[in-house]
């Protein structure tokens, strides 16, 4: 028998554990979506549903409004653990995952490459199972995708993409979060990545046609993102009647755009690149004269930290960007994963227009 995968959740496992048990297992009192995540994976946006995507934004929402408005407090994970592997160091997912977790009553624990030698003294395969014995939920932030893919074969608790070489969904939840609250919605609006052909630009690529979204992508010659996600991104695009642009050109890739996007040039583990990545990248610093191309009602996003060279102070720190209420909504979003892989939460606050 087969699933759609828009019908049910995931269930590649079902016969080796309760990871992915179809909708009609997860219990408490229906939502308005009719959407279960409990028990999945979050590694990538591209196994996630239009809807799934935005009961994730939904419940951010709500978690926000009901915890940091009201003053609210939900125990949402009092009794439960959280394993944070860090092979790759990080103050926006470490505290947003480390905070959000023990703010729902939780206890996270940090752990490090010196902490349990991941791979090294012992297999992935072994990490992943003894965590899965002792937590109820593992976040990693690694260096390699396929580390990813292995720890969720091997764990029986869901596993969550804290940044890989090829994804960072948390981030993106948070970006989308972030418009949400400033446009009102997220359909129709035109998003200008104007930078590398990076792990964020994948997830951007993977989930912005699904919500509605038109995507512009500028990137220099030998910086293309992933070919693959290319041929995936043109496919949600003819599915979804969205526009989607590939160009070297800045100002072409801005031209009309809401969203200005970009993120660092040089990430870690590429230091010894650098001289030929600033060469490669120059011209494409997002400055006042290139948003001159933009809508009218234009904003700039960055997942931070921020380099001059990217975008110039003029950009970073006007009225139009919304980078640190970006960055405060890595929190939330990645609340409202944990509560929805864990829980049975269903959110208060009405549902927002998409």
């Amino acid at each position: 028998m087969l699933f759609n995968l828009k019908n049910f959740c995931h269930i590649s496992k079902l016969t080796k554990n309760s990871k992915h048990l179809p909708r009609h297992f997860c219990r408490g009192p229906p939502n308005q979506m009719n959407v279960c995540l409990k028990g999945r994976d979050f590694l990538t946006l591209q196994n996630y549903t239009a809807d799934e995507l935005k009961y994730l934004l939904w419940v951010a929402s709500d978690l926000k409004q009901r915890i940091k408005d009201k003053g609210e407090y939900l125990p949402l994970m009092q009794g439960k653990s959280l394993a944070m592997i860090f092979e790759k160091r990080s103050t926006r997912t470490r505290l947003s995952a480390e905070t959000g977790f023990a703010l729902l009553g939780g206890h996270p624990s940090f752990l490090t490459k010196q902490d349990i030698h991941l791979g090294t003294n012992e297999s992935l395969t072994d990490t992943a199972r003894v965590l899965s014995s002792m937590t109820n939920a593992i976040l990693a932030r690694v260096y390699k995708h396929n580390d990813l893919d292995l720890m969720t074969k091997e764990a029986t608790i869901p596993v969550i993409n804290g940044l890989s070489d090829l994804y960072h969904p948390l981030q993106i939840l948070a970006d989308y979060l972030t418009l949400q609250e400033h446009y009102g919605g997220l359909n129709g609006l035109t998003i200008a990545w104007i930078g590398d052909g990076n792990n964020v630009l994948h997830s951007i690529m993977t989930s912005a046609a699904k919500l509605g979204m038109h995507l512009h992508i500028a990137t220099p010659k030998g910086f293309e993102p992933d070919l693959r996600i290319t041929k995936i991104t043109e496919q949600y695009s003819k599915e979804n009647g969205t526009r989607l642009l590939l160009t070297t050109d800045p100002l072409e890739a801005a031209n009309a755009a809401n969203v200005l996007i970009t993120d660092t040039w040089i990430s870690m583990g590429q230091e010894e690149e650098k001289r030929r990545r600033l060469k490669a990248f120059q011209g494409y610093q997002i400055t006042m004269q290139i948003v001159k191309s933009a809508a009218s009602n234009w904003t700039f996003l960055h997942c931070l930290p921020r380099k001059p060279e990217e975008v110039d102070d003029e950009v970073f720190y006007s009225p139009r960007s919304l980078v640190f209420q970006e960055a405060e909504n890595r929190k939330w979003t990645i609340m409202a994963v944990m509560v929805s892989l864990l829980t049975d939460y269903s959110p208060q606050l009405q549902k927002p227009t998409f």
